[in-house]
């Protein structure tokens, strides 16, 4: 009942820029936070940012100062990638964690997961 929908992703040349967007839609109730994660081969699902409904923001050491998340609305989450690098060559994914409504009228806590984006930075 409630999906997040990712676009951005692509080829980039390092150096260069690329925004991914998340929209979160269904029966939600409230959205405590969004945040973008990625995983390259061999390698574990890592944090890059995370957004909060208060605003707050934390990031990835690897990405502070080059990326920026930031919301468009309460349901929608902006990451702004600047002067990539190989290194952020990855699959990214959306992640949310809300409440959302249920048959009945009743709530429930949910983690929901994108399908995921492959970033590519490559001369």
């Amino acid at each position: 009942q409630v999906q997040l929908v990712e676009s951005g992703g692509g080829l980039v040349q390092p150096g260069g820029s690329l925004t991914l967007s998340c929209a979160a839609s269904g029966s939600i109730f409230s959205i405590n936070d969004m945040g973008w994660y990625r995983q390259a081969p061999g390698k574990e699902r890592e944090l890059v940012a995370d957004i909060f409904s208060s605003g707050w923001t934390n990031y990835a050491d690897s990405v502070k100062g080059r990326f920026t998340i930031s919301r468009d609305n309460a349901t929608t989450v902006n990451l702004q990638m600047y002067s990539l690098k190989p290194e952020d060559t990855a699959a990214y994914y959306c992640n949310a964690r809300l409440i959302a409504t249920m048959t009945g009228g009743q709530y429930r806590s949910l983690e929901v997961w994108g399908q995921g984006t492959l970033v590519t930075v490559s001369s």
